[in-house]
């Protein structure tokens, strides 16, 4: 008899993080040789030139929001454990107030240290200066594994941010440019925005559900505000109080459409996690066949999803969803097996989610990232619930270990996957010479432009795996 074995830790989750920072790895990284939904929506190729008329998604338009949604689902597991254990809300608050500034320093570090912010064209200065960067970055936020007094680990961390404040303000950037907070990379710095304000959304409702989610529609209001002349209004003061405009901005609250659905799928897995710790570990596997049509239907969804509206066939891609949908509630209704109850919570709220981001298209246009609509904060939320069953069946429920490693240990160090490509495989392409091989790709077909960009991620994901296997994380 098959049987799963529950497991601290939901593997999913990883999982989901992992193929979100690959993929964005890979979206970055593919030559401008591909279709057009191979890139952002509205940076269409052969130009690509932000086009904000330009509606609907790809998949490239999911990487980011799917990180979000893991970031809020990692919330119940770090701090709901902590407040668990009886550590006061304003303790952990300041913890995550911390997390947010550090992650705004790597945001900034990050940005003055790409290549192509050093010299243009880039040399080897440029290319071993940024290698230097990203040794820099282990003592800075890796928790070190050698046994050494608490005094000697905050020393080392002081020291290290010490020398990179220094190596900003003194080497010497492309273009006559120099130093600027303003200058940052904006992908982190809204993650440290929502290491800051989700964190704090959590931390005072991680009881109440309905109390989280009830901060939502007063987002909105302030943001739908600004859409009318609100001149001299207090919501546009709201809107634009900023004590740093570098760090804040009342318009980056608006991933919180994201990350606080996010917190909800990690609760649902922590309730679940906790509650078969009850029960016996050795659990029967024999609904193999609906895992697999379930799997199957989650996938289907996402891809009908990015079809419909990418095609702009929105009242087809409405009926299919509702259609899709309605056929799997009714197989998860049809069984009481344990993994059913989490899969059914994950599916009924992705669904309604998702139908809701459906209703909310036509508002502002349609859907799109940039400038981000309701519709893509609901449909792309939807969408990672979606993602996330279907990473349930293949990592915890079928426990496909082997095959799905790459995205769970990419997912359990991020930070390294998304700089990997940057400021690692690239400048060390650079220096030994390959990358005129590899660059050679780009100047070729479609299928040539897909595999450069391949190659890359698959080179981040191997240096990715290799830390993790030692264990070297980066954390904030």
């Amino acid at each position: 008899m098959n049987t799963f074995t529950i497991q601290r830790r939901a593997s999913a989750l990883d999982a989901l993080r992992g193929y979100a920072i690959l993929t964005m790895v890979l979206s970055g990284t593919i030559a401008n040789t591909l279709p057009r939904w191979m890139y952002h929506a509205q940076v269409p190729p052969p130009d690509h030139v932000f086009t904000p008329t330009i509606f609907g998604i790809t998949w490239v338009d999911l990487v980011f929001p799917f990180f979000l949604f893991a970031m809020g689902a990692a919330f119940p597991f770090s701090l709901g454990k902590k407040l668990e254990n009886g550590i006061s809300k304003w303790r952990v608050s300041l913890d995550c107030i911390l997390r947010g500034l550090q992650l705004a320093f790597f945001a900034i570090f990050l940005q003055h240290i790409y290549p192509f912010s050093l010299s243009d064209p880039q040399n080897y200065k440029a290319w071993f200066t940024t290698l230097g960067g990203f040794i820099l970055l282990f003592p800075m936020f890796m928790r070190l594994p050698w046994e050494m007094p608490q005094w000697v680990r905050i020393s080392i961390k002081i020291v290290a941010y010490v020398i990179a404040s220094i190596m900003l303000l003194t080497i010497q950037y492309a273009h006559g440019r120099t130093f600027s907070l303003y200058y940052s990379n904006i992908i982190i710095l809204v993650l440290a925005n929502m290491a800051i304000f989700g964190s704090l959304a959590y931390i005072f409702t991680y009881k109440s559900k309905i109390a989280r989610i009830a901060i939502l529609p007063f987002i909105m209001a302030i943001l739908l505000c600004m859409s009318s002349d609100f001149s001299g209004s207090w919501q546009k003061m709201v809107f634009d109080f900023t004590p740093f405009p570098w760090l804040y901005k009342f318009y980056y609250l608006k991933y919180l459409f994201i990350v606080i659905p996010g917190s909800m799928a990690g609760e649902y897995l922590l309730d679940w996690i906790n509650d078969k710790k009850m029960q016996p570990l050795q659990i029967p596997k024999n609904k193999n066949g609906l895992a697999i049509l379930l799997s199957f239907f989650t996938l289907a969804i996402i891809v009908w999803n990015l079809y419909g509206l990418f095609t702009r066939q929105l009242v087809l891609n409405l009926l299919g969803t509702i259609v899709l949908l309605s056929i799997g509630i009714r197989l998860l209704n049809k069984t009481s097996m344990s993994f059913s109850q989490l899969w059914r919570k994950f599916f009924l709220t992705g669904g309604y989610l998702l139908v809701l981001g459906l209703f909310f298209e036509a508002f502002e246009g349609g859907i799109r990232k940039d400038t981000s609509t309701f519709s893509y904060y609901f449909v792309t939320s939807g969408l990672a619930f979606m993602a996330l069953t279907f990473f349930s069946i293949m990592c915890d429920y079928f426990e496909c270990k082997k095959s799905t490693a790459f995205l769970t240990m990419s997912g359990q160090n991020p930070m390294i996957a998304y700089v990997g490509s940057s400021v690692v495989i690239q400048p060390v392409l650079h220096i030994t010479g390959l990358w005129q091989y590899v660059n050679l790709l780009s100047h070729g077909n479609a299928w040539e432009g897909l595999l450069q960009g391949i190659i890359i991620t698959g080179l981040v994901t191997l240096l990715t795996m290799f830390f993790t296997k030692i264990k070297w994380f980066w954390r904030t």
